[in-house]
């Protein structure tokens, strides 16, 4: 009989933030430029910590920048097209359940059972990943009543 383990998928801030970010980008502007600060103040995330998230989701392909008095940054593509696992990867490097060649097997090696389901399981999770755009947390945005722009206090969501 298998039993179900349950587990736990941890984020960095930098991971957590970055998702939040872009989906303040696309709820609170359709994925039009806003200005860090904007999105620093309504999340709740320093600034500076937002400038260097948006250096590598700027390198990612995950959004662009526009200088000037209406500038910011903005969504490279429709939200629908962006996953959280583009995201994660961006910010966080591949999914990983185990660190590969880690077990002390000859590189190249045939894999375990055990680590072979391992893999399976970070592929699964992975797939999970990619399976939730930025505008499916919209869609969730909605649905838990969250309001758009002019939010000055702390969010009532959590990523």
């Amino acid at each position: 009989m298998h039993q179900c383990i349950w587990l736990a998928v941890k984020l960095s801030n930098k991971g957590r933030y970055g998702v939040r970010a872009l989906f303040d980008i696309a709820f609170h502007n359709d994925g039009r430029p806003t200005q860090i600060r904007e999105i620093s103040e309504r999340e709740v995330i320093p600034a500076r910590f937002l400038e260097q998230i948006f250096q590598d989701l700027k390198k990612a392909g995950l959004i662009s920048s526009k200088r000037g008095p209406r500038g910011g940054y903005h969504l490279a593509r429709p939200a629908s097209e962006i996953s959280l696992g583009d995201v994660v990867r961006a910010l966080e490097g591949p999914v990983a359940v185990i660190a590969p060649d880690d077990d002390g097997r000859p590189e190249g090696s045939p894999l375990d059972p055990p680590t072979a389901v391992f893999h399976d399981l970070a592929l699964a999770i992975e797939r999970c990943f990619d399976s939730v755009s930025i505008a499916d947390v919209c869609e969730r945005g909605v649905e838990l009543g969250v309001r758009r722009k002019g939010r000055p206090e702390r969010s009532t969501y959590v990523i």
